[in-house]
């Protein structure tokens, strides 16, 4: 009998896991679905959990960790030293002007950051700030 993880990973394909990412209440739900249909990323959405949409960045932050998902967010607190790098979840915090550019930057995450062969948390210990500049 196999474990979970080993059925999850027949069903997504050769030893290939969709990216976990926890998503903080300040992302629009139109790309929350982008996230879910069109990246195919495992995404739990904090506005959709009753417990989760009040609480304040400390416990998304553990909350992410614990989960073991990626936390994406547009909150620059999550780069201040409050939240120390060595204790992240990985943490990538989008910076655009409109919904447009923000797609464009949730784009090149799902193709530059969250696709790493095999790694459960790409991203864990490490804060990324994606911007505009970042697609140059």
């Amino acid at each position: 009998m196999g474990t979970l993880s080993s059925g999850l990973r027949a069903l997504a394909g050769e030893g290939v896991l969709a990216p976990r990412v926890y998503v903080d209440a300040n992302m629009p739900a139109r790309l929350v679905d982008v996230m879910r249909q069109e990246f195919k990323w495992d995404v739990l959405f904090v506005l959709e959990d009753p417990a989760l949409r009040r609480a304040p960045d400390r416990e998304h932050f553990s909350r992410a960790l614990d989960l073991g998902r990626t936390l994406i967010t547009l909150d620059h607190d999550f780069l201040d030293d409050t939240f120390p790098s060595e204790l992240s979840p990985g943490v990538i915090v989008c910076s655009a002007p409109d919904e447009r550019w923000l797609l464009r930057l949730l784009r090149h995450a799902h193709s530059h950051l969250l696709h790493e062969a095999g790694a459960e948390m790409p991203l864990k210990g490490r804060k990324v700030e994606l911007t505009m500049d970042s697609l140059a």
